[in-house]
């Protein structure tokens, strides 16, 4: 496994901070999906390729952290790593740019708004873009406060017909609501997804172990396919299964084909579908559901395989990993002529089969179920897949040719190493996004100067003491006051126990500052104490002081003289 070493004299407008959260980068634990699994492999790759001095990180929460410090020291021990909290996120300089694990980062725009526009570019990267929250962020992030030196990658040259053509759509609103000019977009460039293709390579023992266990003669050939097991939101399997059954009549005496899947049933309907339909559609073809969620399953199908077949027909795929790695592995690719497939895989390292949908106005209506709830994301892909044609006799052909040539599968798989390592390798990947993230610093620091808005003047989360002003009697701060202990017996850390507002995790100020500031106006006696003495004693803010006593006096443990 290569990793480069710790470069202290590396430009850090080529790096970036890492927004991490475990749902976006670990499927051991949240749920093996594409977008998980390959958020931990970005991360891993640039952990072991990125040319840097340090590592920084930023975490909602501690647990976060400890588990992205994991990650750091078991791929690259020797890089510095720096954990910054996003509440103080200007603190990740001198880094330029914030790394995010999605095409949605409105919201980040606005986190970044009181620092100034020009504090740091912000680059999401795009996986599935079907959901309607995917669509909804995309034009959320055009009325957020986005820039021209924020990007968002589109890992394929289809993903990026596809937010242009939004991008197009949300302009155009602009300019016929507003009157005015749309501002300046994200950069959009394509630069795909990446593998360790060294983790792929093939097992020859683990292969054989596993076609005996199947019952599969030497004489046989294996289709793999590793995906999610959804007919709604993968593939439909079934004209997979006829173009199998058909050609496995073809195929010479002595040789039978196998299709052997590896992955996750969503649900029963799933296993239904994909089960039901093998029996019923090719009964003469053998039939292999292996577990997806073990990673020795998903390499020991990889390395007994004789071809890799990801014949998609759904709108939430985006760009395809899963073929990347079947390259990697050395295995042909049968897929379909779908979205980052007709990138990825070549004439010399596969076949893919052409596919057709039909035009807008023929699925105009599930487009506007899906945005108003009529129908759920299921619902939506499903009818799109349904509308969708891989053409049964270019796919029937395709498993035959690849079936009955063991030449030519041997000869597209070594393309396909060979293609996986020299494109598609992390360390091929992650100089490209660095070369963005410095393209986005030169553009940022060349714009002229953008003001910062104030966090009370933010449009869409204003203070809710602003927004919601007209709520109580009065408002303002406590420095016109002095203060006095009551005789409750009770205690501010005690109270805070047991109103446990830590249980949600968020406290308005530290309890040893709320003991604090009871304590001092509990030996101030008769005379009391100000609000701005308190700030003094305690080396706190005013703003904080004000927080303390507030509270105090909501639980009467202090009171107004």
């Amino acid at each position: 496994m290569t990793r480069l070493p710790a470069n202290p004299a590396a430009d850090p407008a080529r790096n970036a901070a890492i927004y991490f959260a475990a749902d976006g980068y670990d499927p051991k634990a949240k749920g093996i999906n594409g977008r998980r699994v390959a958020g931990e492999s970005f991360l891993r790759g640039y952990l072991r390729h990125a040319d840097a001095a340090e590592i920084v990180s930023l975490t909602p929460r501690s647990s976060d952290e400890a588990l992205f410090s994991q990650m750091a020291i078991a791929e690259r021990p020797a890089l510095p790593h720096r954990a910054v909290a996003l509440r103080n996120l200007h603190q990740m300089a001198p880094l330029g740019t914030l790394f995010y694990p999605s095409p949605n980062f409105a919201a980040e725009t606005w986190r970044r708004a009181p620092f100034g526009h020009q504090a740091w570019s912000i680059c999401g990267i795009t996986h599935t873009t079907s959901t309607k929250g995917v669509m909804q962020g995309f034009y959320d992030l055009r009325m957020a406060q986005q820039m021209e030196w924020d990007a968002v990658i589109c890992t394929s040259r289809a993903v990026l017909a596809s937010v242009l053509h939004q991008f197009e759509l949300i302009d155009l609103q602009i300019r016929q609501r507003f009157g005015g000019t749309p501002p300046a977009r994200p950069q959009l460039p394509v630069i795909p997804l990446g593998v360790d293709t060294a983790a792929f390579g093939p097992d020859a023992a683990a292969g054989a172990a596993l076609r005996k266990r199947l019952g599969v003669a030497k004489t046989d050939v294996i289709f793999a396919t590793i995906a999610r097991l959804t007919p709604y939101e993968k593939f439909d399997p079934l004209p997979v299964y006829l173009a199998l059954q058909a050609a496995q009549a073809q195929m010479p005496k002595g040789t039978r084909l196998h299709l052997a899947l590896c992955g996750i049933y969503r649900d029963d309907l799933s296993r239904k579908v994909f089960e039901d339909g093998a029996r019923r559609l090719m009964p003469d073809v053998g039939f292999h559901v292996l577990d997806g969620a073990d990673a020795r399953e998903r390499h020991a199908l990889l390395s007994g395989a004789d071809a890799f077949a990801f014949v998609i027909d759904n709108i939430q795929e985006t760009f395809g990993l899963a073929p990347i790695e079947a390259m990697a592995a050395g295995l042909p690719v049968l897929c379909s002529d779908w979205d980052g497939m007709r990138d990825t895989v070549t004439p010399e390292t596969g076949i893919r089969v052409p596919t057709r949908s039909l035009t807008a106005a023929h699925a105009e209506h599930e487009g506007y179920r899906h945005l108003t709830g009529t129908d759920n994301y299921v619902q939506y892909c499903a009818q799109a897949s349904a509308m969708t044609e891989v053409e049964m006799p270019a796919l029937i052909a395709a498993i035959v040719t690849l079936a009955k040539q063991p030449d030519l599968r041997r000869r597209m798989g070594e393309a396909g190493r060979k293609r996986a390592q020299e494109m598609y390798d992390w360390a091929r990947i992650v100089p490209q996004m660095q070369d963005l993230w410095q393209e986005l610093g030169l553009r940022r620091r060349a714009a002229l100067t953008r003001q910062a808005i104030p966090r009370a003047a933010l449009p869409v989360g204003p203070s809710p003491f602003a927004l919601f002003a007209a709520w109580p009697s009065r408002q303002g701060g406590l420095e016109r006051e002095r203060f006095i202990a009551t005789d409750l017996p009770h205690a501010p850390q005690d109270l805070l126990a047991l109103r446990n507002y830590m249980a949600q995790g968020r406290q308005t100020e530290r309890t040893d500052l709320f003991v604090a500031v009871h304590h001092a106006i509990r030996i101030a006696g008769a005379a009391g104490e100000t609000r701005d003495g308190l700030a003094t004693s305690q080396r706190a803010t005013p703003v904080m002081v004000d927080r303390v006593l507030i509270w105090l006096l909501k639980y009467g443990l202090i009171r107004r003289i």
